[in-house]
């Protein structure tokens, strides 16, 4: 009897054995068809607009191509970079390079632009002026917080008469510290968050307001027709895909931003904000 119990017990421990060592190769096994998934899965993080809107446009000519695009959008810019970061977004779009290139040094991310995809103009807009020119002494100029943004802006100003900086001065580093001439003494008010500039300027606030294109298109103003000065469509403020490095050379990267190059989305910005977004190759 106990030969017989002895023998029954060792079989039931024999095969529990081989039951959790069978559950073991199911679980490795979906978790290798889960990677598989994850291989053929681009989560992107974006600003709503453009760059949400554009993504959404490639979609299927990704899906053409094998792979299920995820956008995840964001209302500012900084949680974008975090998520990248942390690994919850193979790559984000809604930054241009010197932006991205600012963040590096700041909070030490290594990240790589994986390719240029457009050119968001920034317009100045006003309610009560209808051109640079009539702006009077000690006008209230309101700006983004984002230094990032001050040598863009004091740059395109600079073209256009109302400021002069410093010789030497690195027109993408600038800052307000570095304007040598201020014909009109503007005054200069970066206390803003670039998404609420566009508030800023329904209520009326300060005489003239900087919107980057994005915000501008997002509160539904046309950047073509409601500024009344906007930047040169040959920036160097390129928005970029950025990656984390080494990810650049993914295929699923790589078919991303070929995609964005190509013809039809190319077409796609230019037909859908007639010039506010400009797209670029590079």
């Amino acid at each position: 009897m106990k030969k017989w119990l002895i023998g029954l017990l060792t079989a039931l421990a024999v095969f529990a054995l081989a039951a959790c060592g069978g559950g073991s190769d199911d679980k490795k096994d979906e978790k290798a068809k889960e990677g598989g998934k994850e291989d053929k899965e681009i989560i992107v993080g974006a600003s709503n607009v453009p760059h949400a809107v554009i993504l959404e446009e490639a979609k299927p000519l990704l899906e053409k191509k094998g792979y299920t695009l995820k956008v995840e959008t964001f209302q500012d810019y900084i949680l974008p970079n975090k998520s990248l970061e942390e690994g919850d977004l193979d790559a984000n779009y809604f930054q241009h390079i010197p932006y991205l290139e600012s963040q590096k040094k700041e909070h030490g991310y290594d990240f790589v632009n994986a390719g240029g995809i457009h050119i968001e103009p920034i317009g100045v807009y006003s309610k009560k002026y209808k051109s640079l020119e009539e702006l009077p002494k000690g006008a209230t100029i309101l700006m983004s917080s984002s230094v990032a943004d001050h040598g863009r802006i004091l740059t395109m100003l600079e073209k256009e008469g109302l400021i002069k900086l410093k010789d030497g001065v690195k027109k993408e580093e600038a800052t307000i510290e570095d304007i040598a001439e201020n014909k009109k003494d503007l005054k200069f008010d970066y206390n803003y968050e670039a998404a609420f500039l566009p508030q800023a300027y329904n209520n009326g606030e300060g005489d003239a307001v900087l919107i980057n294109s994005n915000y501008a298109i997002d509160a539904g103003l046309n950047p073509l027709k409601d500024s009344i000065a906007i930047e040169d469509k040959d920036s160097p403020y390129v928005n970029v895909i950025a990656v984390r490095k080494g990810d650049e050379n993914k295929e699923k990267i790589k078919a991303l931003v070929e995609v964005l190059h190509s013809k039809e989305i190319q077409d796609f910005i230019l037909k859908e904000w007639g010039g506010a977004v400009v797209p670029v190759n590079k």
